[in-house]
């Protein structure tokens, strides 16, 4: 999953895709290099971001969405906004990415269930001023995998099919570094579910910060995250994640065809197919 940041304040590319012709040009870039769905939103979730309004989200996406949508892309629309779903949808979107899991918006889940697209819910806490405030859990895994599975019970109650519906452990949302890596070391807490798994760690501060040992050493900008990355992704599918949602698609490629490359190898092993000459 390729993002497309529609914004003029995303924490990873500082606005660099913000008009809607340069947006739809960077994702038919992430298509070209092996991107499987355009991930587009227009309201960003770092930390203390102001929330635009309904109008200012509709103006950003829906031209990006209708463009990459005729040229038959596979397009997610990444908001917590049921009216602004609805839109996407009409307009082409196939997938409705929601990191509110449908807190935000009590429209949201009955929206989904009506249509019957993919819906992914991320595990959340509250919107960007106030969720580092909520970074407090007992045991992180279980928390999280408890609270996602509240809102899958919600979920599927208001009618969406198991079979649509994805679940984000919520990386870097209401997480602290320490939280983000439990939660990375136990994936399959996750992905034993009977349901897709997202994995979002594209570029998140936890890995800006590895190798700083200093806390009050500034963490490496986010564009140079990418290689910290693709290495979460490589674990992401060794745990057995449906996708992962990352801004640098190449790197992220490379390191999912190395798993790949090693599972077909050992599967052709275990199947006897493997008998050459041993040295």
């Amino acid at each position: 999953m390729g993002i497309v940041n529609v914004t003029p304040d995303s924490f990873s590319d500082g606005g660099r895709w913000a008009d809607a012709e340069s947006a739809v040009a960077h994702g038919r870039e992430l298509a070209l290099q092996g991107a499987d769905i355009l991930d587009v939103g227009g309201e960003s979730t770092r930390p203390g971001a102001r929330r635009p309004t309904e109008e200012e989200e509709l103006a950003r996406i829906l031209p990006v969405v209708s463009a990459l949508a005729r040229n038959r892309l596979r397009v997610s629309v990444d908001t917590m906004r049921a009216g602004v779903a609805a839109a996407a949808l009409d307009a082409g979107a196939e997938i409705v990415n929601d990191v509110s899991g449908g807190l935000a918006d009590p429209e949201m889940v009955p929206l989904v269930a009506d249509t019957g697209v993919t819906y992914v819910a991320m595990h959340w806490r509250g919107h960007g001023e106030v969720m580092q405030q909520r970074a407090v859990y007992d045991d992180v895994v279980a928390d999280v995998r408890a609270e996602l599975l509240a809102r899958v019970e919600a979920i599927l109650a208001a009618g969406v099919a198991p079979e649509h519906l994805v679940l984000d452990p919520g990386l870097g949302f209401a997480k602290t570094a320490e939280h983000n890596w439990r939660l990375m070391a136990h994936l399959e807490a996750f992905t034993e579910l009977p349901y897709r798994v997202l994995v979002g760690a594209s570029r998140k501060t936890f890995l800006g910060r590895l190798g700083r040992t200093d806390a009050d050493e500034e963490p490496v900008p986010p564009a140079r995250r990418d290689a910290a990355t693709a290495a979460t992704s490589l674990l992401a599918a060794q745990a057995g994640a449906w996708a992962v949602r990352v801004h640098d698609v190449p790197s992220t490629l490379a390191a999912l065809q190395v798993h790949e490359a090693v599972v077909a190898a050992g599967a052709g092993s275990r199947a006897g197919t493997d008998r050459g000459p041993r040295p």
